[in-house]
């Protein structure tokens, strides 16, 4: 099955030696399936959380900055101490969160309960891909709303399988792989 494009989008094109836009446009796609073609939700609450610790951070600034203007420095010198120190120790936290928490996460999808009963299903996309490396990995695993239990499906392939020689993505190659992790997935799910 050929997908086809709507008139108003345009195929996406990238420079083809640029790993982090190749990897940030097959890190799309995977995510169009997903709400497009799957018609599931997309959660936002593991960003919101990078965004609320960098807004603190930056609020700490804010406030340095303001009380430095208000009372010059000798007078706001422990104001200033408390308020870097406090910048680096958000800092250190927003880089623990993102190594261990978010784990490349760049999608967590909610599957909906059709009769609203239940707890959302909750199926998060991870991917990688080295910066001198050609091969890109993409797992998805699923969670299931009502007992917690993950499965997790992975698949490693070339990037060049996915793009013409002009770094135009070609959608309907890599649209089949995510459908076929979500239908290996669903599968196990329908046999337990």
């Amino acid at each position: 099955m050929k997908s086809q494009w709507k008139i108003d989008e345009k195929p996406v094109k990238i420079d083809k030696w640029d790993s982090a836009a190749v990897k940030n446009a097959l890190d799309d796609a995977a995510k169009k399936v997903m709400k497009e073609k799957f018609g599931y939700v997309e959660s936002h609450k593991l960003m919101d959380m990078r965004l609320l610790i960098c807004t603190v951070a930056v609020g700490f600034s804010l406030f340095a900055l303001i009380w430095d203007f208000l009372r010059p420095f000798p007078e706001s010198r422990p104001v200033l101490i408390m308020c870097v120190l406090s910048y680096f120790v958000l800092m250190g936290v927003l880089t623990v969160y993102t190594t261990y928490v978010e784990k490349g996460i760049f999608l967590v999808a909610l599957q909906k309960d059709e009769a609203g009963i239940d707890p959302d299903n909750k199926w998060e996309l991870a991917s990688m891909l080295k910066k001198y490396d050609d091969m890109y990995h993409l797992s998805m695993t699923f969670i299931d709303g009502k007992t917690g239990i993950k499965r997790t499906k992975e698949f490693s392939k070339c990037v060049s399988s996915y793009f013409d020689e002009k770094g135009t993505l070609c959608f309907d190659l890599f649209e089949p792989e995510i459908r076929l992790l979500q239908n290996k997935i669903s599968a196990e799910d329908k046999k337990n």
